[in-house]
Parts: C-alpha cells; structure tokens; sequence
C-alpha cells in the first residue's frame, strides 16, 4: 500500500458574515425616525436593563469627542484637499439649524407599496434584462405579506411564450429577489421564509443550523411548545434547542409587513444638510429617538451570579439594541455623507445637474451590500437648501451623452420640463424637436423615451398643449 501524504493548504477568501447584533442593526434600517423613536420607547417600557443615556443628551450642547462628532463637512474643489473631514462642535443644540424648533415637519404624501419597492431595487440591482421581465412577473404574485402566491410554473406561463424562458431562469431569478430587501421576500411557505433571514446570519451563531432544521420540518412543533418532541427529532441538548427557537422566533413571519403601505400624516427628515463657509454640512437626526445606554447597577448584580435567566437574557438584549443602534447611526451617516458628496451639483445648481447613481455606488464605495443601501434609502428623508428628499430621489439610471460622458435621467428630466417651460405655446414643441434639442446639448436620446419621461413629468403631448392666438 503505497503511503499517504498529508498537506495543509491555506486558501484566502471573503464571506458576508451576519450576526445577530448586526441583523437587528439592519432591521433598525427600515425604520423612519419617528418609528425608530417608538421601538426605543417600547423597547425601554419592556426591558429593565435599559435607561435612557441623560449624559448623552445633555452634552449635545457641548463639543462632541471627535470620534462621535454628529457631522461632517464635505469642502468645495479648491478648498481643504481632504473631501472628509469631522466638524468640532457640528451638530450642538447651540447652532440655531440644530435647533428643534428650526426643523418643521412635512407632510409625507408619499404612499410606497411592496411592489414598488421591489421594482425599484430590480432597477437598481445586478438583474440582467431577461432577469428584470422575469423579476416584474414574480413580484405581481407576491402579496402583501411578502409570500408568492404562484407556482414557478404558473408564473413562467405568463411570460411571453417567445422569448423561451426556462424554469432554471424562473427559479434562478426567484433566488436572486429573495436576496432582496426586506429579508424573507418571496417565500413559498413560512419555513422557506424564516429559512432565508436564518441564512443572512454567520453560520458561526449558536443555534444556526439547529434553527434552519426546524424551519424545514418542524414549526408546527415549535407553535405546539412541543420542545421534548423536538430534542428526540433534533437530537440535541435543551440549551441548544433554546438557542434555535429564540432564533426562530426573532425572524419576522410576515416580511412583506415591514413595508408601510399607509401614507404618514407626517414626516422628520433623518438627515440634515446645509452649506456653511463653503462646505456642505452633513448631520444625522437624533434629537427625536433618546439615546440608550445598559443599566450598569443591574448589570453589575447579575455578574457572578448563576441565576435570573431572564434577566440575563434582557441584558444580551439591552446590548445588543444599543450596538444595533450606534451601527445604525453610523451607516445613516456613511451613506448620507456619500450621497452628498456624489450631488454636490445637484445642491448646487438644481435637478439639471444630477449625476447618475445607482445602490452599486453607494454599496462599493463603503463596503456594504446593496440590500443595506436600499433599506437606508427607503423611507429616509434629508432636509436640503433645495427641499426635502426622500432618499431615494438621488439615485437614478444613466444615459451616455454624445461626449462619452453619463446623463442622469432626473437631469434629463429636468431638461425636458426646462424645454418645455420656455416654449412658444402657439407653437409647442415636438418630442422629435426635443430630441433635437437634447441633442445640441450632447445629450443622445430616443424619441420614444423623451415620450416616456414626458409622460412621467405628466406634460401632454405638443398637439394638447398648442394654445391658439387670441383675435
């Protein structure tokens, strides 16, 4: 018998791994401001081992420590070389744009449903034209609740019979919006949905895997409270089947939910953004949610002690909701300053000069995934010197102008509305004449598609805007 040799190899790679403090992080995402500051106060009726953090806010009126400054400034090209740079003393109560009374709530006329959200993340996601006709027919079958309500088959026969969609494309494409936002979406059952939020988590989670047999077989168990009957089927310990249940119970059984479909009375801008001394000013809302800190008396109680398993389970929680809150803050603030530093053009010189940008942009320039990008930019408002904005109005797709160079189809937009504002109403102009025009400003566009954005901008059509002389 000839010998064995033994190697060990060393093999680099990357992995998008997920805790449980950073999955309620990003559940913390979704939510508006005001809602955030409802969980927080829920949150704090419920669980003993939080407080609010008084020093936190009372020394907003004091210079922040540098490293959890509340703002950053963006510098004009010509000015300080660094683009980044953190505001001593940005974001204090003192500063009369800081100030409550400063910041006027709005109404909210915005009324987002499920199936606009999806849409929107298949524009602006890595979905490949056959993926997006697939896409479009796999989220009219999915209902409110986030589930598909279609077999791959049916949903296939809806397709046009010539352009001989496989059922591999289906269920590839099926997979693909199941990574979107929010976690859960076009589930066909509820183990295959709670089975997608276990699988964003880091396989190293205690309780993971244990939490991902009992989504496909056993739920019912866990709805009878039979946990005896689920060790024998599992074969494990009663800590461990703890563990995958609290696993099981933290996912959320109707995704589709998470989007509010109802239209706000009001709404508060999450970020606030202003030029100052030549520099756009970019700060992140906090005076509305209070801050949290863990009840370090009780904390200190339980240390050494082997008991109060259900304190101990509040502490865990107590900590992870105030990190969860912190990644929160940050991420709002690393995505607004990016947003920002992209449309400076825009802030300065109005829709006409809005570059193209889609979730990639945003996602590569600060290392997230794009699904992160979109639950930041769903329902989340910044206070600009040119209005308000919900944030997903600066993201839009791209055009290539005759010079090489990317058009944003808001700016297009823009030029079309522009065009038609400063045209002889005795004599309108045509989408063809509008293409030509476009066209001398280095911008190449198909007719067709100036009709789409006129349409879009609800402007009629020249022959139902021609206004005849008055004799």
């Amino acid at each position: 018998m000839n010998g064995m040799k033994l190697s060990l190899d060393v093999k680099l790679g990357q992995q998008l791994t997920m805790t449980p403090q950073l999955q309620q992080a990003i559940r913390l995402l979704q939510l508006p401001v005001l809602e955030l500051s409802t969980q927080i106060e829920q949150a704090l009726a419920e669980n003993v081992m939080l407080e609010r953090d008084e020093s936190a806010e009372s020394n907003e009126s004091a210079e922040p420590e540098p490293e959890l400054a509340e703002a950053a400034v963006i510098a004009d090209e010509g000015d300080d070389p660094a683009p980044w740079s953190e505001m001593s003393g940005a974001g204090t109560r003192s500063d009369n744009w800081s100030d409550d009374s400063y910041r006027s709530e709005l109404a909210d006329h915005s009324d987002e449903t499920l199936r606009d959200h999806l849409l929107w993340q298949l524009e602006m996601e890595h979905f490949s034209p056959r993926e997006v006709v697939i896409g479009q027919s796999i989220v009219d079958s999915i209902n409110e609740d986030g589930y598909l309500t279609e077999s791959l088959d049916e949903i296939r026969g809806t397709l046009a019979a010539e352009a001989e969609f496989t059922p591999a494309e289906v269920e590839a494409t099926l997979i693909k919006i199941q990574a979107l936002d929010p976690a859960g979406i076009g589930a066909r059952d509820l183990g295959e949905c709670i089975a997608i939020q276990l699988r964003l988590l880091d396989p190293q989670v205690p309780g993971r895997d244990d939490a991902l047999r009992i989504a496909s077989a056993h739920l019912d168990l866990v709805a009878e409270k039979q946990h005896a009957a689920l060790r024998r089927h599992l074969g494990i310990s009663e800590e461990d089947l703890e563990a995958a249940i609290a696993l099981v119970r933290a996912c959320h059984p109707r995704p589709g939910a998470a989007i509010q479909t109802s239209t706000a009375e009001y709404i508060i801008p999450d970020v606030y953004v202003r030029k100052q001394d030549s520099q756009w000013v970019v700060e992140v809302n906090r005076s509305i949610a209070p801050r949290l800190k863990v009840n370090q008396t009780y904390a200190d109680m339980l240390r050494g002690s082997s008991g109060h398993a259900d304190l101990r389970t509040q502490l865990t929680e107590a900590r992870w909701l105030v990190r969860s809150l912190e990644i929160r803050h940050d991420t709002m603030r690393k995505v607004a300053m990016c947003i920002v530093e992209r449309q400076i053009d825009f802030l300065e010189h109005g829709e006409e000069a809005m570059k193209p940008m889609v979730l990639r942009d945003i996602a590569e320039a600060i290392e997230m995934h794009e699904s992160t990008i979109s639950r930041v930019t769903s329902n989340k408002y910044m206070h600009t010197p040119r209005g308000v904005f919900e944030l997903k109005y600066f993201f839009s797709s791209q055009l290539a102008a005759a010079d090489g160079s990317e058009q944003s189809s808001t700016a297009i937009r823009a030029k079309i509305r522009r065009l038609v504002g400063a045209e002889n109403p005795q004599k309108p102009l045509s989408d063809s004449k509008i293409v030509t025009l476009l066209a001398k400003e280095g911008i190449t566009i198909a007719r067709r598609t100036v009709a789409k954005y006129r349409e879009a901008l609800r402007i009629a059509p020249s022959s139902e805007r021609r206004q005849r002389p008055v004799h």
